[in-house]
Order: C-alpha cells, then sequence, then structure tokens
C-alpha cells in the first residue's frame, strides 16, 4: 500500500478530522469542542486540535528503550 498524507480538516458538523488525505472514507480521528470552549478558546480550536494531534502523534513515535520500564506501583499525573 503506497503511503499517503494525513491532513486535518474541518468537517461540515463542526469537528475537526484527521484523515488520509487520498481518501474519502471515516477519518482516523475526530475532535470535537463544545460551544462554550470554542467560545473560550475565541475560535482558535483548529489550531488547538493540531497541537493535540502534533502531541499524540509524537508520543506514539517514541520508543521506550527496556531501561525506561516504569515501575507499576508509581502514579503518573
Amino acid at each position: 500500500m503506497p503511503s499517503s498524507f494525513l491532513e486535518i480538516v474541518e468537517l461540515a458538523n463542526g469537528k475537526v478530522a484527521l484523515r488520509r488525505s487520498d481518501e474519502d472514507g471515516e477519518p482516523l480521528l475526530v475532535i470535537e469542542f463544545s460551544d462554550d470552549a470554542k467560545n473560550f478558546l475565541q475560535g482558535q480550536y483548529i489550531e488547538v486540535a493540531k497541537a493535540m494531534i502534533s502531541a499524540g502523534m509524537q508520543m506514539a513515535g517514541q520508543v521506550i528503550d527496556e531501561d525506561d520500564v516504569i515501575p507499576e506501583d508509581r502514579v503518573l499525573h
């Protein structure tokens, strides 16, 4: 399967989606902001969604070394 580019788009229903640019199928990820959140963000919710997606992709791309194992009794916040 050839690699495809990903794009972040605003859907007609106001949700923000991550999808493959060469497909019209179901988005890979959808983020929905409430009207209150959109107002709080002063219309900058697309930029916030981009930052959220970018951070998630960076986290998914990190490789954890065997020496970096987190003890089970450790609480992460």
